[in-house]
């Protein structure tokens, strides 16, 4: 005879973990807290680029240069890129944890994320610190009009 366990049963999976510390606790603290954070870095970031200059019209190459030539600049888009990546990798990983049921699968999947995450940040620093809207022996032909030859 087959007995059926009550909706509200817990389902058990013997092959995780069953205690994982205060990482789960650590993980939703920092969801919110930067939550805050991304709130005050995105809209901070929609109103210089959108609402204190010309628009949308005046976003180009040479407004993406003037401002990351500010380390200022710098650091607020990097806090931005950092904190959204964390922030989403961990909700994703959350996700993966509670929905992937084989433990092959969700290896997997959180080493896809992990890897995406990875390659993600460390190109978009790399962008960050590294550009230069002006190279040096460059043909003055291929500089934008900004740029002294």
């Amino acid at each position: 005879m087959t007995t059926i366990p009550a909706p509200n049963t817990p389902v058990v999976r013997p092959s995780r973990r069953t205690s994982r510390g205060n990482w789960e606790l650590y993980g939703w603290v920092f969801m919110r807290a930067s939550g805050v954070v991304l709130l005050v870095l995105i809209f901070g970031h929609l109103f210089v680029n959108l609402v204190a200059g010309d628009g949308i019209s005046a976003i180009d190459f040479g407004f993406v240069a003037g401002k990351w030539a500010s380390p200022f600049w710098q650091i607020w888009d990097l806090l931005m890129l950092w904190l959204a990546m964390i922030h989403g990798t961990n909700g994703v990983r959350t996700i993966i944890n509670d929905y992937a049921e084989r433990d092959g699968t969700r290896f997997a999947l959180k080493l896809a994320l992990y890897t995406a995450f990875t390659v993600v940040v460390v190109l978009g620093t790399l962008v960050i610190f590294t550009f230069d809207p002006c190279p040096a022996n460059s043909p003055a032909s291929l500089l934008p009009s900004f740029c002294t030859a």
